[in-house]
């Protein structure tokens, strides 16, 4: 394996679409969501260990998530596992980790890859990223992976490339926010814009470069530490300094001020599961579009819901459609599919009582 290969996966997130499986203190990358034997933390480490080596596979997240990560990941050490002592959005973190990386290897190539996607071809995303680390290692560039819509989803941010790059990796015209149903179906007519995947791959070099550029407040907050990373004295210049820094993603602080940024429509299936219904799509269903993790059910009159809860639990439906349909602990949810983004206020609802 190529030494100079590194990777970040974020693992910072509390994924409050999926309560109540998802919680504070037990976020969805943590959960074997799809019944697979496997968490999407632990599915992403396998696959970018393919091309990786497993000894430059940092982890981005809270410092409370620390032991989780261990536990699901023991064949990491320690200095893997980055922590963020509180939460200031994607740039900051991203900028931490990769100091921390330059620090160790100045030649270094890395992707920044959420650790709770679901990616089922393997052999084509770890050809996308050979081709991305190609690319990376000859040009100053920063690249990101962007997916061909399916449908007009209201619920991704798309990127506009080049109409008329007929190169396989495209110029990146503007990063677009998430549209509304109408502005969307133009996105899929216009035959230029993809899905905004929250996949990134550069060299150390480029994205420091970049940051030192378009966020330099941010820059020498971090660099005046530069050598204090990676010893003893990192943990205390990073609870002193970190909330310093600006709460802002890496899009906003970067990607959309940035000029070199380049996209590959990636080849591999691609779903981020964000919310219930994502997850409903990967799963498998029976005659009447209905998808079970865990449970043993019997079923009249029901179609299209999703239902999930501990092992074993015996579960009856008759009469319900488009439902999700979640048993976990002490919380039990049954809640219309189409109105699944309104999770996360009724979360916080609970939360205020």
């Amino acid at each position: 394996m190529n030494e100079n290969y590194y990777a970040i996966i974020m693992a910072g997130g509390v994924g409050s679409r999926f309560w109540p499986v998802s919680t504070p203190e037990f976020p969805k990358q943590f959960h074997d969501m799809l019944g697979t034997g496997e968490t999407l933390i632990q599915k992403t480490f396998s696959r970018l260990s393919q091309l990786i080596p497993k000894e430059n596979i940092l982890i981005l997240t809270n410092d409370k998530y620390a032991d989780i990560v261990q536990e699901q990941l023991p064949m990491i050490n320690n200095e893997q596992i980055v922590l963020e002592p509180e939460m200031r959005n994607t740039a900051p973190c991203i900028l931490y980790a990769s100091m921390k990386i330059k620090k160790r290897n100045p030649n270094a190539l890395m992707i920044v890859a959420p650790s709770d996607h679901w990616i089922e071809d393997e052999v084509q995303f770890v050809a996308n990223l050979q081709r991305s680390f190609d690319i990376c290692d000859h040009d100053n560039v920063l690249m990101t992976l962007g997916i061909l819509p399916t449908f007009a989803n209201t619920g991704y941010g798309y990127i506009e490339f080049d109409k008329l790059d007929s190169r396989q990796v495209k110029k990146v015209v503007q990063f677009r926010e998430k549209p509304d149903y109408a502005t969307a179906k133009k996105f899929i007519q216009s035959r230029n814009f993809l899905w905004n995947s929250g996949i990134f791959i550069w060299s150390v070099s480029s994205i420091l470069d970049a940051f030192e550029k378009f966020q330099p407040v941010m820059f020498n907050l971090f660099n005046e530490g530069f050598d204090k990373l990676n010893t003893e004295a990192e943990a205390d210049f990073v609870a002193e300094n970190y909330g310093k820094s600006e709460n802002i993603s890496i899009d906003y602080a970067v990607m959309e001020n940035a000029k070199n940024v380049f996209v590959l429509p990636a080849t591999f299936d691609w779903n981020d599961l964000g919310t219930w219904g994502s997850l409903y799509d990967k799963l498998p269903k029976d005659a009447n579009e209905n998808a079970v993790v865990n449970a043993t059910i019997v079923i009249e009159n029901a179609s299209n819901n999703i239902v999930r809860t501990n092992a074993g639990k015996k579960v009856v439906i008759d009469g319900l459609n488009d439902y999700i349909i979640v048993d976990e602990d002490d919380v039990l949810l049954i809640y219309p599919k189409k109105k699944e983004q309104d999770i996360k206020q009724i979360v916080a609802k609970i939360n205020a009582k």
